[in-house]
Formats: structure tokens, sequence, C-alpha cells
């Protein structure tokens, strides 16, 4: 997935891995200094609203790349077409998008743009700093039904300020050919952590890795682990705000990756340089926890390549959870012209009209592999058979229905997390410890923290 085709230098395409580890970078950074002071756009108010996104326009020989360069550049087209306010799309490699602090500096330094493209994790950096417009005065109640639960973490008090183009689950992906040269059938699905263990055990070797679970701290790694915390019951804070990272739930999803890597099971760091379809193709793995977004990388580079995918396994006692990620449309609420950047996005993607809806089932099912966030592009999807696929099916039926949104954590937060899942994953802490330790900073925090609600 991340060795088709460069451009400016970077890769053509580069996962979601990649991207937040960028994102987190820029979020340790910024973690203990004052967050977008300055916001909104030093430019003069009037001429054409930029567009900062990393997709397109941009010419790559990945076909999914090119489809999804095109989805924004028609989308905008129709845009300037039937509107007075002009839209200008602004191109940025996924690695300089957010790497070297490139969204978060230029809104520090009043340089931000128009419209942007937002995931959940830095949703409460841009709403505190008085970045996001409210996009609710622009949308009929019937969408902001449409979407449900998908706009739950991006309110605040009632009100829509991101609009989720797409919902990407987790799930557990794994090499057929592996599965059946061991003797194992459909039947041998883990369905439970001991049994995921014993699988992987099993399947290992060494050159090829039994279970990959993400080893590079950032936003990534986190939106990984959430899912086996909360299976066991577990959460950074309950309803009312309380830190309750100490908890059981907590440290065995601590120590069951701790564990993984401990006997072998899972590698210290992830195969073949973190190219998906190249580790499954070269064997070097035989499970790996991986997102709804490699559907689509399988189908253009290795179409032939038998692969599977299964829920997450549960622990004892434990119901099952996956993490539900995905990026967002969003308007600068100090920008040159900000009630069209918010009319914009509702245009876009959160009208109850057909092109409206019709553009998300394009955009999840045709250029690229996703969940609908809307009741009605999920519906239209599948009637276009955008979800028959064996793995497709899985996903929207089995996998997405038990999922949870990507939590908005700000910064501070984010890193007690990461660092008890490094510190107990790769330098062998104790669980115990490192649970409490995080919890302890993260109540600290909370305790002085002023903006919207966490939670």
């Amino acid at each position: 997935m991340l060795q088709h085709g460069t451009e400016a230098g970077f890769p053509a395409t580069t996962s979601r891995r990649r991207l937040l580890t960028a994102a987190a970078g820029a979020g340790a950074a910024l973690a203990a200094t004052p967050l977008l002071t300055g916001c909104g756009t030093a430019q003069a108010k009037g001429g054409n609203l930029q567009f900062w996104n990393f997709y397109g326009p941009q010419r790559s020989p990945d076909p999914a790349i090119n489809a999804q360069s095109k989805w924004f550049v028609d989308m905008v087209a129709t845009w300037n077409r039937t509107h007075k306010q002009q839209i200008d799309l602004v191109y940025l490699p996924q690695p300089t998008y957010l790497n070297g602090f490139k969204l978060p500096s230029a809104f520090a330094t009043g340089e931000g743009p128009d419209i942007f493209l937002l995931s959940p994790g830095d949703f409460l950096r841009y709403y505190n700093g008085g970045v996001l417009a409210d996009l609710t005065p622009h949308m009929d109640q019937a969408a902001i039904d449409d979407y449900g639960s998908a706009l739950d973490s991006r309110k605040v008090d009632g009100k829509v300020y991101a609009l989720p183009m797409e919902i990407e689950p987790l799930a557990m992906f794994y090499a057929q050919d592996v599965w059946e040269k061991a003797g194992l059938s459909e039947a041998d699905i883990p369905t439970t952590w001991e049994q995921m263990l014993d699988i992987g055990d099993k399947l290992r070797t060494k050159t090829r890795a039994g279970l990959v679970f993400e080893t590079q701290p950032g936003y990534y790694q986190n939106f990984t682990w959430y899912p086996w915390m909360w299976q066991g019951g577990g959460d950074v804070m309950d309803h009312q705000g309380k830190v309750v990272f100490d908890s059981q739930a907590t440290r065995q999803a601590l120590a069951l990756w701790q564990d993984a890597v401990r006997h072998g099971i899972a590698p210290r760091t992830v195969p073949a340089a973190d190219d998906v379809i190249g580790g499954f193709k070269g064997g070097n793995v035989a499970m790996w926890q991986q997102g709804i977004w490699n559907v689509a990388s399988f189908k253009a580079f290795a179409p032939k390549y038998r692969y599977g995918v299964f829920k997450l396994p549960v622990p004892p006692g434990g119901k099952y959870v996956t993490t539900l990620g995905g990026w967002s449309f969003c308007a600068n609420a100090q920008g040159r012209n900000p009630e069209a950047a918010a009319e914009f996005c509702a245009w876009a993607l959160g009208s109850m009209k057909d092109d409206s809806i019709n553009r998300m089932v394009d955009w999840c099912v045709g250029a690229k592999s996703d969940v609908a966030p809307r009741a009605s592009a999920l519906e239209r999807g599948a009637a276009k058979g955008g979800y028959d696929s064996e793995v497709m099916k899985k996903f929207k039926d089995e996998i997405f229905p038990g999922g949870r949104a990507e939590p908005r954590y700000p910064p501070v937060v984010y890193k007690a997390i990461s660092d008890a899942i490094q510190g107990t994953m790769l330098a062998g802490r104790g669980v115990a410890g490192e649970a409490a330790r995080a919890a302890q900073s993260i109540a600290a925090y909370t305790k002085s923290y002023k903006g919207a609600s966490l939670i």
C-alpha cells in the first residue's frame, strides 16, 4: 500500500497509521502550549476559498488515488458552476498535511484554510481554538437524523461542527492460504483473546508474524488499542467525565498486547515497513489488525490474493466493540467567508438532496471502500452492490454494527494513554503501574481543562 508511486517525494498512497502518527507528533509538541492562538486566516476577506486536502488534484499510478482525486475535483467543480463564491482545491501530500505542524501551524499563524479535513482525534483542538464553524444552520434536521450517532463526536451542545465523509471500522485481516496450510478452517476463526493468541502462536514462523498490533506510538496506535479496553467494559472517562482509566479492563488490554509481544506472537515492529498488502503477499504476516480502507488496496494491488476478515475477538465476559474512524469536512469560522464555507460542507455531505447523498455513495463504495456514515447513503450503496463482496458485506453487517466512534481526546490525554501502551507493550513495564500513572496524568489535566466535553 505504501510503495506505489510518489508525489513531491512522498508515497502516493500513505496508510492511515502514518498520517495519524504525523498528527500525533504535532499533537505531542503542541500539548504543552496554547493551541491555535491567532486562529483564522491572515488573508484579506474576499477571494476564492481554499479547501486544503490530501486527495486532489493529483495524478498517481495508483488508480484508487486517481479516483479519489477526481471525486474531490468534480465536487468542487460542481459547486463552482452553481455558486458565486468560488473554491480552490489545495492539495498537500499526506505526510505534509499534518507533519511539520502544517495544518495546526497554519491556523496558529492566522493562515488557516477556509475548508479542511479533520480526524476525530483533533476535533477538540480546533473546536476549543475557535476554528470550527457551526454547520447546523445549513442543515435540515432530516439530514442530521440521517447521520445518526455518526455525528456524536462532532457535536458540541447539540450543534454540528464537522461532517463525516466515511466510517472506517477496524477488524482482523488474515491470510487464507496460511490458514489452510495449517489445517485451519472458518470454524477456527477465533472469538476469544485466548484463541487468537493460540492461533497466532501456531501460525508464526521466523519470517512470519502470527499476529500484528500497531507498534508505532501515535493517534493511530491508540485508535487500534481502544476496542480491546472497551470490550472489557473499560474506558478513559465515564459519562460524568470522571477518569476511570485505572481499571481491570485497561490492565487486561495492556497485558494482551504485552503478552503477544513477550511470547513472540506479535512483532516489536510492524512487518514490511507497514505495507499491509506487501506484508500479506510476501508471507510475512498471518493476522493483522487493520481497517476497512485496506479492502480497496487489496482490490487495486492484489486482486487475486486470498484474504479474509473477522470481528475482533473478546475477553472472558466481554462484549464485542470495534473503533470507527474516518475524516470529516470542516469550515473555518474565521476564514474569508465562513458562511459560504459552512454552506459548502452541508451542500457536499449534509443535504437531503440526491446529489449530496449520491456523492457520499460514490466516495464510500466507488472511490474508496468504506461504510457510509449516513443511513440513506449506506442503503443506496448497498443497492448499487457496494457491499456485495464477502469482505465488504462482513464489514457492513457484522463488524460495523458493534462499532464506537474514535474518541476526541486532546493531546495531553492521548499522550498519557500512548505512554502506557508503549511502556507495557515494548518496554515491559508493569500494566498496573502504567495504568495508574496514566490515570493520574489524565485526572490532573482534566482538573484544569476548559473547553468542550471530552466525551
